[in-house]
């Protein structure tokens, strides 16, 4: 079993995305990803309401955090109604509220089903209170662990090339799917803390990610906290980077996979798939198994893409020289934007799945070796 350490950093502090308050049990703290990277902010999480909000202002963000935070927005659901006589019906209600708060991430939907399980034989609304903190603090750390696990799978492929090439290994991801999109560790960047830990020389490209800028915020942010070399480059860019023979290794996350290895992602992630098929560079994507859906077979038919506020496409922040967080408008005020916050990668295009049991092939065999109690 793989230690439960705190690898990732702030400052050097060892730090996770999501908390209970240090002087209060009841009071559930997150760290606001709007404000990086130029301000860390603990948000309080004391009731349902804010909770949901957390998730659908993406405060919080990535797969495994929004389920996270969905299981303790249960508990704090819990300790809202737990002397009413219908606690059970209002925490059933609660849940509804939280699933309609971000429609692709299906870890949302397995952290709650696996909270309301908790419920089933509840004679009370203090018990619901305790089983229901129970059940929030062991996804946490079932997400630690399953990210560390991925760490340890991945790391060896990034291992291989630089033995193969003697050089330090490219690694191009998009988007966020580091420790700030889990609890710990991260999906797609687990793999390169390892083999960063481990000495293997390694270079990271960072997409920006139009349009809220997740690489550029985020990525860039948590790499040079833990003293990653990076380069932040445009979206565009990746392309070019394989062309010219740059990248190595292609890693991204997911926020839900079918069961046939189909892929839906930050939106882009497909067109970094095209390209790196296209010049036989290995695009692999990190996820954790509550990242599957296993009801699903056709990501392109069954998936649901969210589609967000055209604010968040004409609309960019940042920070002056002044010091001063400003947000200004990037195109003509009157023009129309459509905002598809994921894509559908489709299994054909993908490498390999790298999950906390250990590598697979994208398709219903390979995840089926890796999960049969799923078949």
């Amino acid at each position: 079993m793989i230690p439960l350490r705190f690898p990732m950093k702030i400052a050097g502090q060892p730090t996770r995305t999501i908390r209970f308050a240090p002087d209060r049990p009841d009071l559930v703290q997150v760290i606001d990803q709007r404000q990086l990277p130029h301000r860390l902010v603990w948000q309080d999480l004391n009731d349902l309401a804010t909770a949901a909000w957390a998730i659908e202002a993406m405060v919080v963000r990535g797969a495994p955090l929004i389920g996270a935070t969905a299981a303790m927005g249960l508990f704090l659901a819990a300790l809202e109604v737990r002397s009413q006589s219908n606690f059970r019906e209002a925490i059933e209600a609660s849940a509804q509220r939280l699933l309609q708060t971000r429609p692709t991430a299906v870890n949302l939907h397995w952290a709650i089903a696996r909270q309301l399980a908790c419920l089933a034989d509840c004679p009370s609304g203090a018990i619901a209170v305790d089983q229901l903190r129970t059940g929030a603090v062991q996804i946490l750390e079932d997400d630690v662990r399953q990210c560390a696990q991925i760490g340890e799978h991945g790391a060896p492929l990034i291992e291989a090339i630089h033995a193969r090439t003697g050089r330090p290994v490219n690694i191009l991801t998009h988007c966020n799917a580091g420790w700030l999109a889990c609890v710990d560790w991260g999906t797609a960047t687990a793999p390169i803390y390892h083999a960063f830990d481990r000495g293997i020389p390694l270079h990271v490209w960072v997409d920006e990610t139009r349009p809220r800028n997740q690489g550029a915020k985020l990525t860039a942010w948590e790499l040079g906290q833990h003293g990653v070399p990076h380069t932040l480059i445009p979206d565009n860019a990746g392309g070019h980077l394989m062309q010219h023979g740059r990248v190595d290794l292609v890693m991204v996350g997911s926020d839900r996979t079918t069961r046939n290895g189909d892929v839906a992602n930050k939106i882009g992630t497909y067109l970094k798939a095209l390209a790196a098929n296209d010049n036989q560079v290995p695009f692999y994507v990190a996820l954790p198994s509550p990242t599957i859906d296993w009801t699903l077979r056709d990501g392109l038919r069954e998936i649901p893409i969210e589609q967000r506020s055209d604010r968040e496409v004409k609309y960019m922040d940042g920070r002056t020289e002044s010091g001063a967080i400003v947000e200004v408008l990037i195109c003509p005020e009157s023009s129309p934007a459509a905002n598809y916050g994921f894509d559908v990668t489709p299994a054909r295009l993908v490498t390999g799945l790298i999950t906390e049991r250990g590598i697979c092939a994208a398709s219903e065999a390979g995840l089926r070796s890796r999960f049969p109690e799923q078949f």
